[in-house]
């Protein structure tokens, strides 16, 4: 679903109360949300718990969220927010940055690439993937997997878009490299 027509549902959940584009909004956002914050806090249980309390903060808030153009972005940064706020109760110590955080990611999209990755080649690039540093997978994961833009994805962690933009860089030269090796390729 395009950011224009998430935004045009929760203006009509804002304007009539309206359930049923609240419950499309939820289909829509409930699965990437709950797999973003998996990344972080690495529980199934917590992430899907907040997902649901992301997913109902904007059933809550339906009337303010009329000036917020992303509502994706938006509800990726409360996310980030309360599984970072999760992880800081459960050590006892505040996180300062996600480059503390181990990201995970697993190719679920049923898309015609996730479908041409089945098997040998996408254990293979997800293992290249796994072993990309922190930051880099993280900004992989955002940009590639969740289709954020660079600035999106600089104002999320706190960096320039020129950091993001190296960051990715670094990832795709990496898993050049780690491919190219697994298939001895020239």
């Amino acid at each position: 679903m395009k950011p224009a027509e998430l935004k045009a549902l929760v203006d009509e959940m804002a304007a009539s109360n309206s359930e049923s584009a609240y419950r499309q909004v939820f289909d829509q956002l409930f699965l990437p949300i709950r797999k973003f914050s998996y990344g972080i806090v690495k529980s199934w249980e917590a992430a899907e718990e907040i997902a649901s309390d992301v997913l109902f903060m904007l059933w809550q808030q339906r009337e303010r969220l009329a000036e917020v153009n992303n509502i994706q972005y938006y509800a990726y940064v409360a996310a980030r927010n309360q599984a970072l706020n999760l992880l800081k109760r459960q050590i006892g110590r505040e996180i300062i940055s996600l480059n503390d955080v181990e990201v995970d990611i697993r190719l679920v999209a049923l898309s015609p690439e996730a479908i041409f990755l089945q098997g040998e080649l996408r254990d293979k690039l997800e293992g290249a993937i796994a072993s990309l540093p922190k930051q880099c997978k993280l900004v992989f994961k955002l940009i590639k997997e969740d289709g954020f833009s660079y600035k999106e994805v600089a104002d999320m962690l706190g960096v320039s878009p020129k950091t993001v933009d190296a960051h990715l860089v670094n990832a795709m030269k990496k898993l050049a490299t780690i491919l190219k090796a697994e298939f001895k390729l020239a």
